[in-house]
């Protein structure tokens, strides 16, 4: 198993001219418009395959299991592929998480974008791969949601490669953000969708927050339900390692109605606090590249990159 404390991460390859993009569902269910969805990415010059899964539904998940675990392997394994796009979240991925062939995953780097629900296979996949990986815009709701210039031009620019180090990762003009707690810390931001953290402690892929920069967001969660998720990491130890925090959008909850629950849990351990960040449930949904490492200044109020994304 890889630590975050002892490894380098593993960098997959920007995109090239012309790339194409697996269009994966690994939790829940959506209808796709497939000449919408072809279109979409050749207007923007690059191509698609929409795999088996993402067409199908059983309930509240798009196909069985193994018809989302079979897609999910098939792209990382097909040299054709040089993006896997999650088409949307829900719920499911947990339940591929315990047939996930990582070494697959470690030998074929590829960039996996997604967020909310396809939290558990960023931290999963970054445990046991060490693959930087993306907290982006999913194709159905944001992508073709036509969300805020941000969310799109984001993720296509550090996939790019666009986005090196040294360089901050843009937080768009015209919303605001919130120094919390002030202070500078560097480390590899980890994290994702709070109640999916909570959710797989005690699995292979509970988070290893020592020397990270926490990144936490939600969706319809009350204040209260989220003061017992940071409490719930809280005695699980996973906060006793944390070096800054970045909070991004909790729908329904202001910042100002948050600020005492983080100056709580927070404050107490002297680590930088940045609320505020648009990425999440959210328009525009700002791209993040969880496992590389970054410098947040919560006075500043920057995100800058300490290396580059894919390898050269």
């Amino acid at each position: 198993m890889y630590c975050a404390k002892t490894f380098q991460p593993t960098l997959p390859a920007a995109l090239p001219a012309n790339a194409c993009f697996a269009i994966v569902a690994p939790a829940g269910a959506a209808r796709l418009d497939a000449h919408k969805v072809s279109q979409w990415f050749v207007d923007r010059g690059y191509r698609c395959r929409i795999y088996p899964g993402a067409l199908q539904a059983q309930g509240y998940l798009a196909g069985p299991d193994q018809q989302r675990l079979q897609d999910l392997h098939a792209a990382f394994a097909d040299p054709a592929m040089d993006a896997i796009l999650c088409m949307r979240g829900g719920y499911g991925s947990m339940r591929l998480l315990d047939q996930l062939d990582f070494e697959l995953i470690r030998r074929n780097p590829k960039p996996l974008i997604g967020y909310s629900d396809i939290t558990a296979l960023h931290t999963a996949i970054y445990r046991h791969a060490g693959l930087v990986t993306f907290h982006g815009g999913m194709l159905n709701a944001d992508l073709l949601g036509a969300k805020l210039p941000p969310t799109e031009s984001s993720l296509l620019a550090q996939l790019g490669g666009h986005v090196r180090a040294g360089e901050q990762v843009a937080h768009p003009a015209g919303f605001a953000l919130d120094c919390v707690l002030p202070g500078v810390a560097s480390g590899p931001l980890l994290g994702g969708n709070l109640s999916m953290l909570g959710a797989t402690m005690g699995t292979l892929a509970e988070l290893d927050t020592q020397g990270c920069i926490l990144f936490i967001e939600d969706v319809n969660e009350p204040l209260y339900r989220v003061d017992r998720l940071l409490t719930q990491l809280r005695l699980a130890g996973k906060l006793e390692g944390v070096k800054g925090v970045l909070v991004g959008d909790f729908a329904g909850i202001t910042t100002a109605a948050l600020t005492p629950l983080l100056e709580d849990t927070f404050a107490p351990l002297g680590v930088p606090v940045l609320a505020g960040w648009r990425s999440g449930h959210c328009d525009p949904n700002v791209c993040l590249p969880l496992g590389a490492r970054v410098r947040l200044d919560s006075v500043q109020q920057t995100l800058v990159l300490e290396q580059d994304l894919f390898r050269a």
